[in-house]
């Protein structure tokens, strides 16, 4: 485990931009990634198959163009987004809500392992014996859309926790994309209301990467 302070050349430099960013960032895995182009994708932990598909496929779409993603190492969309940037050979940030020596949900310690095994990271901003109790969870994610680019959300009820990140991201200033769902799913009320919003519809990566002026020369 390294300790990267605030003022440290490899401090995520998008974190100053936030508001209370962390003093320190608890590190295990490559710490060289965390001031590359990344994107977050979020969604609710009671995932759908839909759900469980897009997220896969986009981070790892995402993933072969080189793209960072990043994610919350929790059951469901989070889950499979860093699953899929595996199985794309990219990198993958997971943020947890809590210390090393208490990874959650427990039986997420083998991916936990993988995202350090492939050249990812996984970072904190409490040390390594703090539980992850609820209260902690919220406040991780504005650690979540910081040290993004963008945020995607993939699926989310109306009272989900990746909306709470899609707020800070509106805050922060950053992208905020929502892949549409049925109108008749709890799961998809939370991501089309961000559309109505003013969120960008998104059906691939393409709709996520032509917002950035570095990826206009890629092709569809």
């Amino acid at each position: 485990m390294k300790v990267i302070e605030i003022g440290n050349k490899n401090y995520p430099q998008k974190l100053l931009n936030i508001y209370n960013p962390p003093k320190k960032i608890y590190l295990i895995g490559n710490e060289r990634i965390l001031n590359d182009f990344s994107i977050a994708i979020v969604g609710t932990r009671n995932c759908s198959k839909y759900g469980e598909k897009i997220a896969k496929s986009m981070a790892y779409n995402l993933s072969k163009h080189s793209v960072n993603v990043v994610s919350g190492l929790a059951k469901g969309i989070d889950s499979f987004a860093h699953l899929g940037t595996i199985i794309g050979r990219g990198k993958t940030i997971a943020v947890l809500g809590g210390g090393f020596n208490y990874i959650y949900p427990r039986e997420n310690t083998s991916l936990f392992k993988s995202i350090i095994e492939t050249g990812g990271a996984v970072i904190s901003e409490y040390d390594e014996n703090v539980k992850p109790v609820p209260e902690n969870f919220p406040k991780r994610n504005r650690i979540i859309s910081g040290i993004s680019n963008g945020v995607v959300v993939v699926e989310a009820g109306q009272k989900s926790g990746s909306l709470i990140t899609a707020d800070f991201a509106v805050d922060e200033g950053k992208d905020v994309f929502a892949v549409p769902g049925s109108i008749y799913s709890n799961t998809s009320r939370g991501t089309n209301e961000l559309i109505k919003e003013g969120a960008k519809l998104v059906e691939n990566v393409f709709d996520i990467l032509e917002e950035y002026p570095y990826f206009n020369n890629i092709k569809k």
